[in-house]
């Protein structure tokens, strides 16, 4: 039996790093798998998966502080900052300044954003469509994951 190298331990040693048991594996897997569902309804629209939610965010309420935006995407300035300027570039948003606090940016919808909403309006159903889950385990998931994202 030949010794292994320091590179090639047996897994044995330290189970807690099987792949297959880690609960960030699979929800990393199935949220690519999921997002991948949209792209092909998204690019025709010229439009990604992430200004996609932001979209959806900004079409229930017509606007938001950037502020606002990466609380509720779960997104960091460093992220949203570039995409809204794309979005803004395309003319589906528009960006302002507070003039009480000049550090505070709002981010609203223009009129041909909300016409995109008409355009993406079967999107849901048709990505719903391709996950092979029951309405009943569909529901479960949304709830463990809004139960581990501490929003329930």
């Amino acid at each position: 039996m030949s010794e292994q190298s320091a590179d090639h331990r047996p897994q044995e040693d330290f189970p807690q790093l099987n792949l297959d048991g880690q609960l960030c594996f699979p929800l990393y897997a199935a949220a690519r798998k999921v997002v991948n569902h949209y792209t092909p309804y998204l690019k025709p629209l010229g439009i990604t998966y992430t200004q996609y939610i932001v979209l959806l965010a900004l079409w229930e309420s017509g606007s938001a502080t950037v502020g606002d935006l990466c609380r509720r995407l779960y997104l960091d300035n460093g992220t949203i900052t570039p995409l809204l300027k794309k979005m803004e570039e395309m003319g589906i948003v528009s960006r302002s300044r507070s003039r009480q606090d000049e550090r505070v940016v709002t981010v609203q919808m223009t009129e041909q954003g909300w016409i995109m909403r008409q355009q993406v309006k079967d999107i849901p159903f048709q990505v719903g469509s391709c996950i092979p889950l029951s309405h009943d385990d569909a529901f479960a998931l949304y709830q463990l994951l809004h139960k581990l994202l501490g929003t329930v």
